[in-house]
Order: C-alpha cells, then structure tokens, then sequence
C-alpha cells in the first residue's frame, strides 16, 4: 500500500507488517523517516515535522538522514551516485515531481529529479515487506556524462546502540558460510571485482541488536546483480548507520552516457522483519517465490548429474547406461555435463564449439535424448557459453572476441578465456548456436556454468572498455531472456564452479542454483545453512555423491546421510551408479521415494531452523499447510550423552499431528514425543520424519 500526505512530499509504503517512509523537504532534500514496524501516515508526518540538526563547521546535518546522497555540496558520507561532465564532478538535483504506477503485484512510487540534463528516478515498490529500490539515470542533455559511481540505494537504519552485522562469506568448496560481528565505527565493505557474484560474499547483509532466531527484529539488504558489486555497511560518527550498495567494485568508472542514452540499476531490495534470522529467512524466501523464481509453484525434479561419474570420459553408450540405472532408482531429469562437444576430452579444448563431438554421438544429442525421454526421464546437458578455449575452432577464427588488454599476456584460468559478451557479434554466435542446439535435439534443462573469473578486462579499440563490466552482464541476462522466450520448456540451472553466481538477478532467470562444488554431506551442511539465511530451498540444488568423497576430502559417510542432507533441497544424485551394488541401489531408491513424497513441503514449505550444524545434532523443519518435515543429521556424539530433543516450530499446539512416515524404511527411527518434540535415536547418523495435522 502507498499513501502520500495532502503537502505531496511525504510517502509511506506498508506492507502486512512494516512501513517504509521518505520525506522530501521545502529545500528539496530527500529525507528517511522510517523503515520498520508498521505505522500511520499521520506518524509519518510527524516524524517529517521534526527540525534536523543545526549545521556545524565539520558535520553535515544531512549526513545519515538524507535518503539517496549524491556526491557533492553538504555532504561527506559515502555517494551513492557520483558523476563526472565535462570538468564537472558532482550532482546538484533538484525535485521535479512524482508519480505512481499502478502494479497488481505492488504499486509503485518514482520520485524524478534533475540536475541539468540528467534526469534521475528513484524507484520504490513493496512486495510484502520486501521493499524494492532501484534508480533510473537519463541523460537528456546535449553532451556525454560518466558514471563513476550509480548505487541502487542507501538504506538508513533507526538510532540503536550495539548493532550487529551478519554476512555470508567463503571460497570455491566452502561457499555461504555466515559470520555475524559487531559492526564498529568505519566502514565494513564486501563484494567482488571478479565479473561475477563470486565465492567469496553472497550481495546479503542483516543486522540487529539482540534477535535470536525466532525473536527480534532484523534488518535485511539484498542486490540483484549477477556482475561485480560492493556493498558498504557504514557506522557514522554520530553512531547512525547506513547501508550503500550497487554494481560495480570502485569509483573508477561504470558507464558512459552519450546523450539519449539512459542507465537502469539493479534491484536493492530491503526487510524489516521482527520474527528473527529465521522470521527474516522466511519472508525472503517467500517473496522470492512469488515474485523472483520463474515457476517456483512447480516443483523441481530429481536429477542425475553424469560429472562425478564420468567425468570428460563420455560416450552416448556410457551416458545410456548411466541413465537407464538412474531411472531405475526414480530419478526424473537425466544431465550429460561436461565433455559432449567440439574436441572436448580434457578441459584444454572445445569449448566455444557447441556442437556435438560425433565420435562420442555420431548421431548428435537427440538419440541419447529420444532413449532418456523412453525411459521416463527429462533431458539435460551442461554448456559454458561465455568461455572460450585457445585450442578450439571459435577461438581460432575469433582471438579478438575474448577479453584482453592489448601488449599482455592473456591469463588463463583452467586453461579457458573470457569471451567479450558485451559485443554484439559474440552475442549473436551464442545465440545461434545456443538456439540451435536447444532445437537440435529435446533438451528439457541447461546447467550454464561458468568457471573462471575476469582478469584481463580489456576492449581494445572501443571508447570505453570499462563498459564491458556491465554490459556484459546485461548481455548474459539478455540472452538467457531470449532462450527461455524461445524455448519456454527449457528449465535453466545457474552454476559459476559450484556458487559463484548466485543473486537476485539470476535467480529471476533461471530455475534453481548450484549451490557448491562441495558434495561432501557434512559441509554441505554448513554451507546450506548460510544458503538459506536468504535464498529458499526451492532453488537449492544438492547431490548424493560417492563415498570416500574422492572430489575434496576422502570422507566416508553412509548413504542415510548423504541422502537426508541433500533432501534439505533440490536433491540430485551425482555418484556413479554403475558402480553401486544392487543394495545401494535399491536403498537409494526408496530414499528417492521418500523424497517425492515430502518435496512439497522441503521446496516451498516455511523453514525453521532447529538447530545450527555446529557439532552434535543438526535440524531443519519446513511446514507447509497441515504438513511438516523435519531433517535431523547427527554430526557427532560423546560417548554415553544422550541426543537431545528437537522442539518443532510453526505448529498448532492445540492440534494433534499423525506421523506419515519417517526414515523407518531405510533403518532410521524418529521418536515422537508429546505432539511437538522429536529425538533422534543415538545410533542413527540422520533420518526423516513428515507429520500431518489431525
């Protein structure tokens, strides 16, 4: 809901539980007035009636109130827009009016300013209580304009004393890991400057003072941007605290705008939530089923994933009788990775050759296809449409579509290039050729991986290379719009060597995410439980691999184990099943079963986090309507100390709850205990109980 006072410059967005106000002073200052609790618009103009500060010799009075800061004039925090025309540096806007838009999912609010030619939107809509921001940059004047700097928002937090801040950070294999520390005075910054979303942060920061996971109010940021990005949580010298954030890593420099020309940011979105991490956690994911995930009311499918298998040594013979073992166990998505085109038999060659390699399929993908279809299953395969290898027939005919900066040695990473996406010639290659594939034969999903990070960021002979650090990306979303409007039926998995591009703005496009390259169970765990802080298990891929986990660190764990840590999400299965005996098979079997059975509920259930993997016994639960699944794995346990019960959350305490079934049939045994706790019995590693109102 929008309300706009009877003056016309304050505005109150609410949501079911919060409010979000600005208020536009007859200076023309954009002010922030409130984002928390719910309140009235009377409560809203009472805040704007409050004087700010008197001006002082080294503070500024707009510093930590004003609701967008532009570099220049009265100003010393950080901008969140930076501009550079001709020999001037700097914004001086002023307001020129607002408007609404009507939206079923959300009306929307622009504020419009200008400053000479350049005209500037601030967007705001609430989905829920997600509130979405975004800036609109338009150069209508008659000469060219640099952006330095262009965030999508600053998000003003109220006065309070011992703020906390949580984030996600890691590496490749380690993803998602959640830290929390008190934030200090100075600036906490994260992102990436690799070209991608990367390993090393997730774009999420929350703080808060005193929540625990069910109480408590919590503050949420979010961006939707799969390229580079900075966010920067700032404690102020009068203790107020901000958060800036947008695409790029630096102020050297984003874009150009010739005159005409015109600049949208991505999305920033912003929670309020007084439920805790997990009530925050909740409302994230909700929001992001109904309005970021395409199709998120469907489930996904359990797939097979041939990688670990087979590796680059494939063959239509080999990946036949992968499949028809995995239908056997009940798998439902059938994906060929790496290894089915050009001369790809090792990771030195191929790729930008997207055809297939006829001695491995001499009659190209759609046999294969055909025989997976037979038996009951869809049809996937892997591509890495935005490298290239030296030793590859595109590279040959093509050495000046890769990044590059004239006079130095291109750097390659697992032997492979950067293609310039940002030129339109490379856009069209990948087009046709993606096309053409996808119409070639029935593919029923893509897994669109790539694996190397930018570092010779170079456009030889344009006007302004920097550009590339976002037209690439548009370009990357650009493409995969026009696959998905082309092929409607084709299901896309986004994948950066395991999570290194997991946001917002990809989730918009794609269809679930590669959340690691770490299928060891153990870690999994960990790392889907910072994974979860923000994004669903709707999109959470996850793999039962082999044991020993031969891939990172030989650790032997039973198949129960590997099984219920990978249901936390959209479970796949990854080990080479040829070589798992007839037993395994058919545990795995009733283990995927189990899983079709409580998919509902894990991909668009509500989570609650029982309790965190941090040693001894871990647990998740997710309710969705009458029913609720809990997944229990016992890490570790001291000799002669009793498992501790799990008190479930979300239920009716009044009602009576009927256990369904429960990891019985696979040799576990969950303990129901009064209606609402549950134990796990010490000899078990992990299990699985689905309850049912009564």
């Amino acid at each position: 809901m929008l309300e706009i006072s009877e003056t016309g410059r304050t505005w109150l967005l609410s949501g079911p539980a919060s409010s979000y106000a600005v208020h536009l002073t007859g200076d023309d200052v954009l002010l922030h007035l409130h984002w928390g609790a719910r309140i009235e618009l009377a409560d809203a103009e009472e805040l704007a009636a409050r004087p700010l500060p008197a001006e002082r010799g080294f503070e500024s009075p707009l510093d930590g109130r004003e609701e967008y800061p532009v570099e220049g004039g009265p100003r010393f925090v950080r901008p969140a827009l930076s501009v550079r025309t001709g020999e001037r540096r700097g914004t001086e806007w002023n307001f020129e009016s607002y408007e609404t838009a009507g939206d079923p999912e959300g009306e929307e609010l622009r504020l419009r300013f200008r400053d000479g030619g350049l005209a500037i939107t601030l967007h705001y809509r609430m989905r829920g209580d997600v509130v979405e921001r975004w800036v609109a940059l338009d150069n209508q004047g008659p000469e060219a304009m640099e952006l330095l700097r262009a965030d999508s928002a600053t998000w003003t937090l109220p006065d309070r004393e011992d703020w906390r801040l949580s984030h996600l950070h890691g590496r490749w294999a380690a993803e998602s890991r959640l830290t929390s520390a008190p934030l200090t005075y100075g600036e906490k910054v994260i992102g990436s400057r690799r070209g991608h979303t990367g390993h090393q942060y997730l774009p999420w920061v929350a703080l808060d003072t005193d929540a625990t996971e069910e109480r408590g109010e919590v503050y949420g940021c979010a961006l939707g941007w799969s390229g580079s990005w900075r966010i920067a949580v700032a404690q102020l010298s009068d203790a107020r605290v901000q958060i800036t954030g947008g695409v790029g890593h630096d102020e050297s420099g984003l874009l150009r705008l010739a005159a005409g020309e015109s600049f949208t940011t991505p999305v920033f979105a912003g929670l309020w939530s007084d439920g805790g991490f997990g009530g925050a956690s909740r409302a994230w994911h909700a929001y992001q089923r109904a309005y970021v995930i395409p199709g998120a009311d469907q489930d996904r499918p359990v797939l097979f994933n041939s990688w670990e298998a087979t590796e680059f040594d494939i063959s239509e013979e080999q990946q036949g009788a992968l499949a028809r073992r995995a239908a056997a166990i009940g798998v439902e998505l059938f994906v060929v990775d790496d290894g089915w085109f050009g001369a790809r038999t090792s990771d030195r060659a191929g790729l930008g050759d997207w055809t297939p390699n006829r001695d491995r399929f001499p009659g190209g993908l759609k046999p294969l296809a055909d025989h997976v279809h037979e038996l009951g299953m869809q049809f996937g395969i892997w591509v890495e449409p935005e490298m290239v290898n030296a030793d590859s027939e595109l590279y040959r005919a093509h050495p000046d579509w890769v990044q590059y900066q004239p006079g130095r040695k291109r750097t390659e990473f697992r032997n492979q290039l950067v293609l310039n996406l940002a030129r339109e010639d490379v856009q069209e290659y990948l087009w046709g050729h993606l096309d053409a594939l996808l119409t070639s034969a029935p593919i029923d999903y893509v897994k669109w991986d790539f694996n190397r990070s930018f570092t010779d960021a170079g456009w030889p002979g344009d006007p302004y290379p920097q550009r590339l650090w976002i037209d690439h990306v548009h370009a990357f979303y650009a493409l995969l719009d026009r696959l998905r409007a082309a092929h409607p039926g084709v299901a896309f998995e986004s994948c950066s060597g395991g999570g290194g591009r997991i946001d917002l703005g990809v989730m918009s496009r794609t269809d679930q995410v590669w959340t690691s390259d770490n299928t060891d169970p153990l870690d999994r765990l960990a790392i889907q439980h910072g994974f979860g802080q923000i994004h669903p298990a709707r999109v959470m891929a996850a793999w039962v691999t082999d044991s020993p986990n031969a891939m990172l660190n030989g650790r032997v764990s039973s198949l129960r184990f590997r099984f219920v840590s990978a249901m936390a999400g959209v479970l796949g299965v990854g080990g080479d099943l040829t070589r798992w005996s007839e037993a395994e098979l058919a545990e795995a079997r009733q283990w995927v079963d189990l899983y079709k059975g409580i998919r509902p509920v894990v991909q668009r259930g509500d989570l609650h986090r029982l309790r965190p993997p941090r040693g001894g016994l871990s647990a998740v639960q997710y309710v969705l309507g009458d029913e609720t699944v809990v997944l229990a794995w016992l890490q570790a346990q001291s000799y002669g100390e009793p498992v501790p019960a799990l008190r479930l959350r979300g239920l009716d305490p009044t009602a009576s709850y009927e256990c369904l079934e429960t990891g019985e049939v696979h040799r576990g045994a969950v303990l129901l205990h009064h209606g609402l706790h549950v134990g796990l019995r010490g000899d078990l590693d992990a299990a699985v109980l689905r309850l049912r109102r009564i």
